[in-house]
């Protein structure tokens, strides 16, 4: 079910965790997924013993991905008409990612009514992880 622009205001708020205690495997599945096997993602002694990280880590785009759940889930499905966004600070095994959207504006063009959101994604410390936006055609 699409957001129905009658009950939604500028401000508004929607959040959801979108990962609960991020796991070695799922960062190993997204690998698989995207085909991206970089080993600092894959490789607990390559990613601590050569490149210098505490551990692994997830691909940014991992998060971006996540945060797009939340969108669509959001919004309803075929909404989305943009969205975009920059990684801020990686995502560790074990962390638990909790992203909102946040809306800054809600206009008309030509009929179809959009909405704009300010995006961001943080993790159990509150650090931002993943911030940006979107925007997204309304019912």
């Amino acid at each position: 079910m699409a957001l129905d622009s009658a009950l939604l205001r500028v401000g508004d708020v929607h959040e959801a965790t979108v990962v609960d205690n991020l796991t070695r495997t799922q960062i190993v599945q997204y690998a698989g997924a995207s085909g991206d096997y970089n080993p600092i993602h894959t490789d607990e002694v390559f990613a601590t013993q050569v490149a210098g990280y505490p551990s692994v880590f997830a691909h940014g785009m991992l998060t971006m991905g996540l945060t797009g759940r939340m969108l669509t889930d959001y919004v309803g499905d075929g909404r989305l008409t943009k969205f975009g966004g920059r990684f801020t600070a990686q995502v560790w095994p074990g962390d638990t990612l909790i992203a909102s959207a946040t809306v800054s504006a809600i206009e008309e063009d030509d009929g179809v009514v959009v909405a704009q959101f300010d995006v961001a994604t943080r993790n159990q410390h509150n650090v931002a992880v993943f911030t940006g936006s979107a925007s997204a055609r309304l019912d």
